[in-house]
C-alpha cells in the first residue's frame, strides 16, 4: 500500500502554514502554490467537533471550473477521511468538522452569512473581493469549538488604485518597497493593528496598541497580521512537473508579467505599458495565405460642434500567417451613420470575400436590431457581431502579449503613425477606437487557435 504524505514545501509555503498571526496573506505573484496551501490549512482541525472552514472565491465558476478549488480539494480531502457533498460544495469529516467552498459574487452576498460563526475563513485571490466583503466576513470569524478564529488569504499584486482590490495595500503596504516589490526581510514579520471605525492603526507590538488605547472605556482589540511573499521560483514541484509554466508567465503582456512573474504591486496599465510603439515592426509585404479578419468598432455620433471629441469609427484588418499577426489596414474616421454604412460596404467589397467581417455588438434589444441591420447590408459576406467580454484593457491583453513578443507586424502605410500612437497612448489616450478594433480582430483570430489547441488536448 502506497502512503501519500501531505505537507508544505519548505520555504514560504511552510512559513505561511506555521505563522501564528490572526490574519495572514500569502503570495504576491503567480505559481507560488497559494491555492494548495489554503486547501491543506484546515486539515489540522479535521478531528475537532464543531470546526468549520469556509474558503471563498469571488464567483461560483471559479470554485467549480475544471481544475478549480473543488477539483483540487478532491485530491486532498479524500485522502484524510473527508466525505464529499458536491451539491453543497462541502466536505464532512467523521468528527463532524466541515470544510465548505462558497462565492461572494455580488456585494450583497456577504449578508448571506449574517449570524454565522466560522472559525477559519479563507479567501482565494483576495484582491477579487471588495473591502466591505472582507471586513464583513471578518466579523463572522468567531469560534465555539476551541479553535482560535483566524483568517487566511492568497493574493496576486494589484496597484493601490484598483477599484476592487486596492484596499489590500492597507495591509501589505508596509511589506513593499517604494518600487512596489516585496521586501524579503519583512516577509513573515508579524505586525499588529486595531480597526477604528474602518481606519487601521498599526504598531510593531500588541503591547504598544494596548498602551495607546488603555484609557478608553471600551478599547479596541489588537489583531496580528503578516504577509508572506512567494513566487513561482519557490514552487519546485510545479517547476519540475510543469516546466512550461514559467515560459507561460514570461510570455504574458508586460503589465501582467510585472505583476504575476516579477511580483510588482505598483505596475498598472498605462501609456507605453499595454502597447509600445517600439514593439511593432513595419514590413513592406504580408505573406499570402492564413486567415484574415476585419473588425469594426462603431462610434455613436459624428463630430458636430467645436469642442466635441467623440470617438472614431474604426475598422482594423488583421491576417494571421503561422504565428505572426499582420495588421494589414486600419481605418479610423468620424462619420455619420449613412457615411459609416457606405464605408463599411465599400471596404468589404475592396477586402473581398476571403476577409471575415466582425463587429462589436451592443447588448439589449437595440444591439440585436443594429446587428441584424449590419448583417443584412453585408449579405454575401462572412459577417457576425461579437458581444465584448471584459473591459477594454482585459480584451487587449492577448494582443499586447503577442506584440511584446514581436509577433505583431504592421504593413507599411499612411495610417501607421496614428495607429501606433493610439495604441501607445492606451489606456490614457483620448481615444481607444483603434485599440478596440485591433483587439477584436486579434481575439477572433486567436480564438480559432485556442479552439484547435483544446481539441488536440
Amino acid at each position: 500500500m502506497t502512503t501519500k504524505v501531505i505537507k508544505p514545501q519548505s520555504g514560504p509555503q511552510e512559513h505561511f502554514l506555521s505563522t501564528p498571526a490572526d490574519i495572514a496573506f500569502y503570495g504576491g505573484a503567480a505559481g507560488g502554490g497559494k491555492t494548495w496551501a489554503l486547501l491543506i490549512e484546515p486539515i489540522r482541525h479535521k478531528s475537532v467537533p464543531g470546526f468549520a472552514c469556509v474558503t471563498f472565491r469571488r464567483t461560483y465558476p471559479q470554485v467549480t471550473n475544471p481544475g478549480g478549488l473543488w477539483d483540487e480539494s478532491v485530491s486532498v480531502y479524500s485522502l484524510v477521511g473527508g466525505i464529499p457533498r458536491q451539491s453543497d460544495l462541502m466536505w464532512k469529516f467523521p468528527s463532524g468538522a466541515v470544510i465548505r467552498f462558497a462565492h461572494l459574487q455580488h456585494e450583497q452576498n456577504r449578508l448571506d452569512w449574517q449570524g454565522s460563526q466560522i472559525p477559519l475563513i479563507c479567501f482565494d485571490e483576495l484582491t477579487h473581493f471588495t473591502r466591505n466583503q472582507f471586513f464583513y466576513m471578518f466579523s463572522r470569524n468567531r469560534s465555539l469549538c476551541g479553535v482560535r478564529p483566524y483568517i487566511r488569504g492568497t493574493c496576486n499584486p494589484v496597484p493601490d488604485d484598483d477599484e476592487t482590490g486596492g484596499w489590500i495595500h492597507e495591509f501589505v503596504g508596509w511589506y513593499l518597497d517604494e518600487d512596489g516589490y516585496a521586501i524579503p526581510e519583512r516577509s513573515g514579520v508579524v505586525r499588529w493593528f486595531v480597526n477604528l471605525s474602518g481606519r487601521l492603526d498599526w504598531a510593531d507590538t500588541k503591547e504598544e496598541l494596548l498602551a495607546k488605547y488603555a484609557d478608553q472605556s471600551d478599547p479596541p482589540q489588537p489583531m496580528s497580521f503578516t504577509f508572506i511573499k512567494s513566487s513561482v521560483y519557490d514552487n519546485k514541484i510545479l517547476l519540475r512537473e510543469n516546466p512550461t509554466y514559467l515560459a507561460s508567465l514570461k510570455a504574458l503582456d508586460p503589465v501582467d508579467q510585472g505583476r504575476l512573474l516579477d511580483g510588482n504591486w505598483h505596475v498598472r496599465a498605462e501609456a507605453g505599458k499595454v502597447f509600445n510603439k517600439a514593439w511593432f515592426e513595419i514590413v513592406d509585404a504580408v505573406p499570402a495565405g492564413g486567415r484574415e479578419v476585419r473588425f469594426w468598432d462603431f462610434a455613436a455620433t459624428e463630430k458636430q460642434v467645436a469642442g466635441d471629441d467623440p470617438d472614431f469609427t474604426a475598422g482594423v484588418k488583421m491576417r494571421r500567417v503561422g504565428d505572426i499577426y499582420y495588421v494589414v489596414d486600419a481605418i479610423s474616421e468620424r462619420m455619420d451613420p449613412p457615411t459609416t454604412n457606405r464605408a463599411v460596404i465599400n471596404t468589404a467589397d475592396q477586402d473581398g470575400l476571403q476577409t471575415e467581417i466582425r463587429f462589436e455588438r451592443e447588448g439589449g434589444a437595440s444591439g440585436v436590431r443594429d446587428s441584424r441591420q449590419i448583417v443584412s447590408m453585408l449579405a454575401g459576406f462572412d459577417v457576425r457581431g461579437i458581444i465584448p467580454q471584459g473591459d477594454k484593457v482585459m480584451r487587449a491583453k492577448g494582443l499586447s502579449a503577442q506584440a511584446y513578443a514581436g509577433n505583431v507586424k504592421l504593413l507599411r502605410g499612411s495610417w501607421n503613425r496614428r495607429y501606433l500612437q493610439t495604441l501607445h497612448d492606451f489606456p490614457d489616450g483620448a481615444h481607444d477606437d483603434l485599440v478596440d478594433a485591433s483587439s477584436g480582430s486579434f481575439n477572433e483570430l486567436a480564438k480559432t487557435v485556442r479552439e484547435n489547441r483544446s481539441q488536440r488536448g
